[in-house]
């Protein structure tokens, strides 16, 4: 969410633009109003949305047009001002005010505008006939409000309007022509959707629904809210109810009637929840939260990251079978822009056939970890670990070990994720090492080609105690005797890591 807003009250001369202005400040019409008012700041406390913002007044005749375009340049939300009890005002609007801060072209982003019909004291009917084919032909126009700074008539309700199209602007979720929420809009809403549904039975059941809106919201949804839900879904939307449970078209249809009825800050907030900025995508901050990692530490996942991708195994394991098919590990993927693994996982840890099992999954996910704890920040914001785990980010999934030199120093170590490498010439078997450590034989290794990883994890008793054990293929070395690693004799195996015997799994005949 923005920090500040800046509004810009533009109009002809002679409408109030100045009174509006010193009315709100000063809680009373002024007795004497001068040509423009200057710029004020309302601080963050005394507004709704907690954020401090600016209020700029225009005035042709003390200002140029170079000055105007800079005001408009720096403004967030324009209101446009016209006089209730003059019609050549509101003509102005379209032939004026709108070209002069959106320009003519019918394309590319425009700075929201408030319309604002001032004087309403001076005329006993609305003006928003008049108004609403110039706000159907202008999108960018969020609202019309009209008022009276003598009167102090919606006064506030203007400003807030007017701070609420910058901070839960409409543009980017809803289109007003087709009376449709925009792609990125529907796309956002549907993987929001997706995690949402913990039983991915493609609907939302009650218990479902009040944990979505105890999440975005802070309190769960009253059972007769629930019902009055939706009941107008059914009564607008086929089959967005089915057996009493909100489907995806139903979920759509709410936020689209929130944004029809001016509530799109209801909308907003759940995009926010999940991580989405104003041109509704992940964050940087919402994706790759800061966690330091100092010289010689490395990352892990703890007890609660393991936790929550247990969970989301469970929840993807559909047919209950321990272990995740093509379709189901696809289905996992599809809250992602793109899939995160590809089909080398087979040979970088245990799979069963082509599905992966548990030990499998939380091996690679360890790995991420450990190798790119940045991409592995990002995967974990794709499936919504913040939101739905109720923590500040991803972070705190991750534990960072202390350095190895004080390992080395004590002679022990608390790492549950440990390192080797496996070196020598070209041609003696590294790559097949790597492979059987996964249990894979030689004949395995041919019969699927591909390349070949680099690393390789598995899990290995040290001291008793289950480890996992990342296996990379270092770099080769000359041909010399003196070099050479003879893998048959146990290679890597043979010596001591951090003071603690390592036990190697049994290697398959080759």
């Amino acid at each position: 969410m923005r920090r500040d807003v800046r509004i810009l009250l533009l109009g002809e001369a002679q409408v109030g633009k100045t009174s509006l202005i010193l009315s709100l400040v000063g809680e009373e019409f002024p007795e004497e109003v001068p040509a423009r008012a200057e710029e004020i700041t309302i601080p963050a406390a005394v507004t709704p949305e907690r954020v401090p913002t600016h209020i700029v007044d225009f005035s042709e005749a003390e200002q140029t047009d170079e000055e105007l375009r800079e005001e408009i340049r720096k403004a967030n939300v324009v209101c446009v001002v016209y006089d209730v009890s003059n019609e050549t005002t509101i003509e102005k609007i379209r032939t004026k005010w709108i070209p002069l801060v959106n320009g003519r072209t019918e394309r590319g982003p425009r700075l929201p505008i408030i319309l604002v019909g001032n004087k309403v004291d001076l005329r006993s009917g609305s003006t928003m006939e008049a108004v609403l084919p110039i706000m159907s032909q202008f999108p960018e126009i969020e609202t019309c409000v009209e008022c009276s700074a003598k009167h102090l008539k919606n006064i506030s309700e203007l400003f807030y309007y007017a701070q609420k199209a910058v901070l839960h602007p409409t543009a980017p979720l809803y289109d007003p022509e087709t009376k449709q929420l925009k792609p990125a809009c529907t796309q956002a809403l549907t993987r929001i959707f997706r995690l949402s549904d913990q039983d991915l039975d493609q609907a939302l059941s009650d218990e479902e629904l009040s944990a979505f809106q105890k999440s975005c919201f802070g309190h769960p949804l009253a059972p007769q809210a629930l019902e009055d839900v939706k009941r107008v879904v059914c009564k607008n939307v086929v089959g967005g109810v089915q057996d009493n449970r909100l489907t995806l078209d139903g979920f759509l249809f709410l936020n689209t009637l929130f944004i029809q009825r001016g509530r799109h800050e209801t909308t907003w907030t759940i995009l926010r929840r999940f991580g989405y900025s104003d041109s509704l995508e992940l964050t940087a901050d919402y994706l790759c939260p800061r966690l330091h990692v100092p010289p010689g530490c490395s990352t892990e996942l703890n007890h609660r990251g393991y936790q929550f991708l247990q969970q989301v195994f469970e929840k993807h394991d559909q047919d209950h079978d321990g272990a995740l098919s093509p379709l189901e590990l696809q289905n996992l993927f599809s809250v992602f822009p793109v899939a995160p693994w590809g089909p080398e996982l087979p040979r970088t840890v245990r799979t069963d056939t082509s599905r992966l099992p548990l030990h499998g999954f939380l091996c690679q996910w360890t790995l991420v970890t450990y190798l790119d704890v940045q991409r592995c920040l990002e995967h974990l914001g794709y499936l919504g670990y913040p939101t739905l785990c109720e923590q500040d980010s991803q972070a705190q999934a991750i534990t960072v070990t202390r350095e190895k030199r004080l390992d080395q120093e004590k002679g022990q170590t608390q790492r549950n994720v440990l390192m080797c490498k496996v070196v020598g010439a070209r041609g003696v078997g590294k790559s097949s090492f790597l492979q059987a450590f996964l249990g894979h034989s030689l004949r395995d290794t041919r019969a699927s080609p591909g390349e070949t990883p680099i690393h390789v994890i598995n899990t290995v008793l040290v001291s008793g105690q289950e480890k996992y054990l990342i296996v990379s293929a270092g770099s080769e070395i000359p041909m010399c005797p003196c070099h050479l690693v003879d893998l048959s004799q146990g290679g890597p195996w043979g010596g001591q890591l951090l003071g603690t015997p390592l036990r190697a799994p049994s290697v398959p005949a080759m």
